[in-house]
């Protein structure tokens, strides 16, 4: 088996204990895992990742984390 490759992001510190999401190319596919739990590992293609990532920078699921009126 080849051994993957996991990229974490510039915006995450160095050293152990830090939780940050980390990327890895296997093939077409894009894996994410989070650095506290490297065995959960979530799969998608590059398309639908950046499509996530488009719609979080313009806001449009924001509506999912909003605190809701009591």
């Amino acid at each position: 088996m080849t051994e993957v490759n996991w990229q974490k992001s510039s915006y995450s510190s160095a050293g152990d204990g830090n939780s940050c999401i980390e990327l890895a190319f296997i093939g077409t596919t894009v894996a994410l895992r989070e650095s506290d739990d490297p065995r959960t590992v979530l799969t998608t293609s590059p398309a639908r990742l950046g499509a996530l990532l488009q719609s979080i920078k313009v806001g449009a699921l924001d509506h999912l984390a909003a605190v809701p009126e009591t």
